[in-house]
This record gives structure tokens, sequence and C-alpha cells, in this order.
């Protein structure tokens, strides 16, 4: 009696197991579609496009980003056997080319990326017709290749909304803060206009196609699913996760950027020369009543966080996946500058929102354990202490710029020291044992 109320038990715990695998994804599809039909009732409630008209459009000629359909199929390809990669590539670029043909044909705008979403779309009709791991497989990597071009299509809403939330943006009070930085939108801005235009449309190439080199961050660290399963972490994730928190601070922290607030994209709101002349130190900021177009995008940089979280997960790669990555964040944060879409102050609460969310992340299987909790509950309250500061603290940060940069940069580096105690130290020195990087057994935390 006891064996066989032993085997019931298990079997009862398999099958719960195998009900709540089947049950996350349906709950996940049913979250997924209410949150895109909710933000395309709004968008049309407000006159502009929305995530499901955006979709629509992918299907019909009418794209609204290629580097992101692709990226989606190839994230996509991954799950699936090579024969399946080939034929569903090689296809939607057949189906780029038609509609292309198309599109000249008809006189309509000419853009690609409707290739890439029919081949998804064949792709996931196929995979539902399999069976076994080799289907779960292939619906996880298209789970997360359709999350990516729907979380793209869901942010285009999103600043839509930061507009609407957001008619007065605080760009004055954040270009007071960066002067403790030096001000470094105006001379990086000066350094790219000295240069010539082949170094700025390098780093224009390297700041939209973002997307594209995170897929290739991506299929080197999922490249072995079909074989070996999914790994407890990836890059995919952290961007996914960063993509759902970030966006808020659009509309808690409205900011448009210097090269709007303060140069030749203002619409004639601007009110200065960015970046030409440095603005002249002002001891009353203002909110500032912006136009209805431009997106209050700024505050964290978004580009800045998932250019760094591609590059730590970069670091575990080949030399070459090393060497792109640090690259690609080099170049995101002289683009993010240079091109006046943020300030320095952007950076830093962009670069700190990583750290914490991928500190969140990492290691699942280490749990929440103090040094975790350490990390997270730093990079939260730094990121906090930052934005309070560009609001509250802006004149006295600008008054006194070297203290107040030392802190700025100071509370970085010290997210910054911990995470890489916390993670990435090597395990046997005071400063992985300062980040619980050995455990008390005395072997190392992997």
């Amino acid at each position: 009696m006891l064996v066989n109320h032993e085997v019931n038990v298990s079997s009862s715990s398999l099958s719960d197991e195998r009900v709540r695998a089947r049950a996350l994804p349906i709950a996940g599809v049913a979250v997924a579609v209410a949150l895109l039909a909710a933000a395309q009732a709004w968008a049309s409630l407000h006159g502009v496009l929305g995530p499901l008209r955006s979709l629509v459009d992918d299907y019909f000629a009418n794209p609204q980003s290629a580097a992101v359909s692709w990226a989606g199929l190839g994230l996509a390809c991954i799950g699936v056997p090579t024969r399946f990669r080939v034929i569903s590539l090689v296809a939607a670029g057949v189906l780029d080319l038609l509609t292309l043909a198309l599109q000249a044909a008809c006189g309509w705008h000419v853009s690609i990326g409707t290739g890439p979403t029919l081949a998804l779309t064949g792709l996931t009709i196929a995979v539902l017709r399999w069976q076994g791991e080799r289907r779960r497989t292939a619906l996880h990597a298209i789970g997360f290749g359709a999350l990516l071009v729907m979380a793209s299509k869901l942010a285009d809403t999103w600043l839509m909304v930061s507009i609407i939330a957001g008619p007065r943006v605080l760009d004055q009070y954040v270009q007071l803060a960066d002067r403790a930085l030096g001000e470094p939108a105006w001379l990086v801005g000066r350094l790219l206009d000295a240069l010539g235009p082949v170094p700025s449309h390098v780093l224009h190439v390297v700041y939209i196609q973002l997307p594209v080199a995170a897929v290739v961050v991506a299929v080197w660290q999922l490249r072995r699913v079909t074989t070996d399963g999914w790994p407890r972490h990836h890059l995919v994730r952290t961007f996914l996760v960063l993509g759902v928190i970030g966006p808020l601070g659009y509309v808690l922290f409205p900011v448009v950027g210097p090269v709007f607030a303060y140069g030749p994209l203002g619409h004639g709101l601007e009110i200065g020369d960015w970046p030409q002349l440095w603005p002249a130190f002002t001891s009353d900021p203002q909110p500032m009543l912006f136009d209805s177009v431009t997106a209050r995008n700024c505050m964290p940089s978004m580009h800045t966080a998932w250019a760094t979280a591609l590059f730590i997960h970069s670091r575990t790669g080949p030399r070459w996946l090393r060497w792109a990555g640090a690259f690609w964040l080099v170049c995101t944060l002289l683009a993010t500058l240079g091109f006046g879409y943020h300030y320095g102050s952007d950076l830093v609460a962009g670069a700190v929102l990583c750290l914490t969310v991928e500190s969140a992340l990492r290691d699942p299987d280490r749990g929440w354990d103090l040094y975790r909790v350490r990390i997270v509950s730093l990079g939260a309250a730094v990121l906090a202490g930052l934005l309070l500061s560009y609001r509250f603290l802006a004149e006295t940060m600008a008054e006194y710029p070297i203290p107040a940069g030392f802190l700025v940069l100071g509370s970085l580096v010290a997210v910054a020291f911990a995470f890489y105690a916390t993670w990435f130290a090597r395990p046997g020195g005071r400063v992985a044992q300062w980040g619980g990087r050995v455990a008390p057994d005395g072997f190392a935390v992997d």
C-alpha cells in the first residue's frame, strides 16, 4: 500500500506539472492578446496607429520596421532544425523581394519586413503540427520571436501615451543636472560635427540596428536549444523585462532630449542651439510645454540599458563576440549623446536600470539570497535617488558640479562593482566572497 501510495503521488505531481506547463503559455497568450487589444483600443480612440493595425500593415506590404521583423524571425529560427531555418529565411528573403517589386510597381512606399512576418506565420503553422519535445522547443523560440515583434508594436503605442501623459517636459532640470557630468551631449555632438559624415553614419547604423545585434548574441547563447534544451537565463529575457519596466519612466519623468528641447528638431519650441551653443545657467528651471509629436522617451535611456545588457551577455562568448559587444556598447553611448537623443544623466539611469534588472533575473538557481537582494535593492535605491536628484536637486547639482558629478558617477560605479562581485568575480578572492560567489562548503557558485 505504501508503494502504491507513492506511485499515485508521483503520478499526481507529474500530472500537475503537465497541466501547469500547458496553462502558463495559454495564460501568457491570453494576457498578451488582452494587452494588445487594450493598446489598440486606446490608439484608435486617440487617432494613432496602434499595435494591431501596425501588425496588419506588416502583412500587407507596409511594414513599420524591417529590423524588428527580421530579428523576430531569426530568434524564432533558433528553435527549429536547420532545414526549417534555411527554408524560413530563404522564403522570407524571396517574399521581401516580391514585396519590393509590388511596391515599386504600384508606386507605394518602398520598405521591407513583410517577408519575415509571413515566413514567421508560416513557420508557426508548420510547427503546430509537430509533436513532443521538438514542438515545445520550436514554439518556445517562436514565442520569443513573436514577443519581440509585438513588444516593438506596443512600444510605439507607449510613445504616444508618453506624449499625451506628459505635455510638459523636464528637460531644463535634466540639462542642469547634466552640468555635473560636463554636459556630454554638447561635447560629443560637437565632436561628431567636426569629424564629418562617416563616423555619424556608422553610429547611426549601430544605433538603429540594436535589435539585430541582440539577436546575434541571443543566437549564440541559444544555438543548442534543439539538442540541449533552453538555458534558465539568456539575453532575450533581460531585453523583454527591460522593455516592460523601463518605459514607465517616460510617463513618470517626461524628457525629449537636447536635439529637441535645445536643438534643430524642436519645431520652434526649442530654447537653445544644440550643440553649437552651451545653454545658459537657469536658476529657476520649469517644466516646458512641448509639441504633440515628439516622444518623451529619454529617461531612462533604454538604448543604453539594452546595449549594456548585450555587453554583459556577450562576456561569456568567444573573443569576436566579446569585442562586438564592447563595440556596440561604446557606439550606442556615443550615438545617444552625439545625435542629441539623450543627456548624460539618462545614460547613467539606463545603465543602473540594466544592472538592477539583470541581477534580478540572472542565475535563477541561486535563489533570492542575501547577495541578490543586496544588489537589486542597491540598484533600485540608486535609480530612485538619481531620478529624484535630477528633478529636485538640479540647481544644486549645477552650482556644485564636481561633487555632484562624483556622487552620480560614484553611485554608478558602486552598482557596477556590486554587480561584478555578485555575478562575475573569480571565486576564491575577497571580492567574490563579498559578492557571495563562494558557497559555504567552499565550492564556487556558478
